[in-house]
């Protein structure tokens, strides 16, 4: 550059690349040739560093934390764990398991919200005759306990969870009145896409007409059916694969190959055949939401710029229009469990499901409590603001893209560069993409396909935690390195079963017996939860992490020492700053000086000169050198160690 072109460009000072006195680079070890290189890239990384200007709207002031639990599961102490095992053998947990002391413990991880997966009454195999329950033929039951998103009753909870089945919605009512004292929001499934293949209500409040009730079943399509059908041909149970027997080949009345369904019901992942594959969701039917065998839509479409609207102007969009009757059966649904004090719902498959609908139901359940929390399973990115701006959504799962890439990153198998990629990408709904490691579909970190070691979840855990505004998700076990081998029957090793009746080992341990205090946790356990709490509450009470966004690892890469392996960003607003770094790698330790640019540094109106910075993970502190507008952090991290370090205001 000649100087003259180069001042309007950069502030004079920074042009007098050897200003830096010896004994402060002597730590940086940077000779003039790289300083320049280095100022450059700062430079270059300023378009990266500005990619995220959001906040998360007015009045969020803490990050959102939601607790996964699979209800089922949770509680259970029995430790038997045979294949194919019946609750009696293998043990079931409860409402009642959630105690004081449990929801105490859960509370301990920063939670604000939790989600009891597997509540309403779906598909499973056992007798509740006694209660007036109808029995599920094994045919079209995944696992002997059943798959939760097979909902048979959606007025009533799964029998399986209560102390005594005749009480199981008080039962679960008292639930929700705990959670709500130890200040848990509850969340509970709802699943609009399909239901059981045997979908029959005995809990449905008066007036209110069953799944199918009054389809006319010799059609194919109407508008108001509530399924699809193939006319004058009866449904067929799947071919089933040469290794699977029905629970095992174990003779039970209902096990014949044959389930009574005539005419066929399309199954719910959309098959038209009468007898669905094996890997279809045969348990399942498809709901019809209005939607033409042809693809074309049979009610209203919502006008683009409702896209810009609050869910009041399509609450009263809706009003007086003529909608599918399974619209109205869904509404009826949520706005029955509001009434018995559930905070919210998570949406299963949410895009096999058209966005009006969304708009319909989102904005009744939010005229009734607009601070109801709902999330969906959306897994298109192209999508994602249409659910979320005409669809009404509150979150989306951060899967594709995010999650899937922090995957490899955990691995092995790439370097994290393109994780500032994505958080560009989405940066205008970073706050509506909910993040998670572990979930009841995704495999345990700990598990030998995934990472093999739940400490190499640790980086990504404090990345995923602290990147964004956005929620962040804890799977239960997660933070105990549960590792969800085993077989338990239907469901396979690597995740924990959803299936099965079954015990969680490393969970069971934190349990200790129902003290629920981590008393039989292994040393390695007890550390990694001491890692989970201490990272988790932090992220419930810094400020910062509801503020701004600013990339450093772009501006850094390729500096002597710091590579794909590591990965930096800064989080802040008027309370607090935070520098957040990350290792990713299990073998080796780095050591490296950490730029920071210097619009960063204007911004947060830095003079020169040196600044502790305070440890707010593993307690580490540091020191940053602030020089002729260039901010240098010299950082050394063991193997898959974090640091968040706090400037002082």
């Amino acid at each position: 550059f000649r100087q003259g072109a180069a001042e309007s460009i950069f502030p004079a000072a920074i042009l007098d690349y050897d200003v830096v006195s010896p004994e402060t680079l002597e730590p940086v070890s940077m000779s003039i040739s790289r300083r320049i290189a280095v100022l450059t890239a700062l430079w270059l990384g300023l378009a990266v560093t500005s990619l995220q200007a959001s906040e998360a709207p007015a009045g969020a002031e803490k990050k959102v934390v939601v607790y996964q639990v699979f209800t089922r599961l949770f509680g259970n102490q029995q430790t038997a764990n045979i294949p194919w095992g019946t609750k009696e053998r293998n043990g079931v947990g409860n409402f009642a398991d959630f105690d004081d002391r449990a929801l105490e413990g859960i509370k301990q991880l920063g939670v604000s919200h939790i989600w009891y997966t597997g509540v309403p009454h779906h598909a499973l195999v056992g007798d509740y005759s006694a209660f007036g329950i109808s029995g599920d033929d094994p045919d079209v039951v995944k696992g002997r306990a059943g798959s939760p998103y097979a909902v048979k009753d959606y007025y009533s909870v799964n029998p399986d969870l209560a102390v005594n089945p005749a009480n199981r919605r008080q039962e679960f009512k008292a639930l929700i009145g705990r959670s709500h004292r130890h200040g848990l929001k509850v969340i509970i499934d709802i699943v609009p896409n399909h239901v059981a293949r045997r979908y029959q209500s005995t809990g449905k409040p008066d007036g209110i007409r069953d799944f199918g009730q009054d389809d006319d079943t010799s059609r194919e399509y109407a508008r108001d059916n509530d399924f699809y059908y193939v006319p004058g041909q009866a449904f067929r149970v799947p071919a089933w694969p040469a290794e699977y027997k029905v629970m095992n080949g174990e003779r039970l009345p209902l096990i014949d190959g044959k389930f009574a369904e005539n005419p066929a019901k399309w199954t719910g992942n959309g098959s038209r055949a009468v007898q669905p594959k094996f890997d279809d969701w045969y348990e399942t039917v498809k709901i019809n939401y209005g939607v033409k065998p042809d693809g074309s839509y049979d009610f209203e479409h919502l006008p683009a710029d409702y896209a810009n609207k609050d869910w009041q102007a399509h609450y009263a969009f809706w009003q007086g229009k003529s909608v599918p009757g399974s619209w109205k059966k869904f509404r009826d649904i949520t706005q029955f469990w509001l009434s018995e004090g559930v905070d919210g719902f998570r949406y299963d498959m949410a895009e096999m499901v058209p966005v009006e609908f969304w708009s319909y139901l989102n904005s009744h359940i939010k005229h009734t409590n607009p601070d109801a929390f709902l999330l969906a399973e959306v897994y298109n990115p192209k999508q994602y603001r249409d659910y979320l701006h005409l669809g009404q959504m509150d979150y989306l799962y951060d899967k594709v893209d995010f999650y899937d890439h922090l995957k490899l990153v955990m691995q092995g198998k790439a370097s994290t560069d393109r994780l500032v990629d994505i958080q560009a990408q989405f940066a205008d709904i970073e706050h509506h993409l909910l993040h998670f490691l572990e979930n009841h579909d995704e495999q345990r970190i700990a598990s030998t396909p995934f990472a093999g070691d739940a400490r190499k979840g640790l980086p990504a855990m404090v990345v995923s935690a602290t990147i964004s505004t956005a929620p962040t998700m804890l799977y239960f076990g997660q933070d105990v390195g549960e590792r969800g081998d085993g077989d338990a029957g239907f469901g396979k090793a690597s995740r924990t079963t959803i299936f099965d009746y079954w015990g969680v080992p490393a969970h069971q341990r934190w349990m200790n017996g129902g003290k629920f205090d981590g008393g039989a946790l292994t040393p390695a356990e007890k550390a990694l939860r001491a890692d989970y709490v201490q990272l988790m509450q932090l992220t419930r009470s810094a400020p910062a992490l509801m503020g701004e966004y600013r990339d450093l690892h772009k501006a850094n890469i390729g500096n002597e020492g710091y590579d794909g392996e590591l990965f930096s960003y800064v989080r802040y607003n008027a309370k607090q700053k935070l520098i957040i770094v990350s290792n990713f790698s299990a073998a080796n330790g780095k050591r490296f000086t950490l730029s920071l640019p210097p619009p960063l540094l204007a911004e947060w109106r830095l003079r020169d000169g040196d600044y502790r910075l305070k440890g707010r993970l593993g307690n580490t502190k540091s020191r940053l050198q602030v020089v002729n507008m260039m901010g240098l952090l010299p950082l050394e991290l063991a193997p898959l160690q974090s640091v968040i370090l706090e400037l002082p205001n």
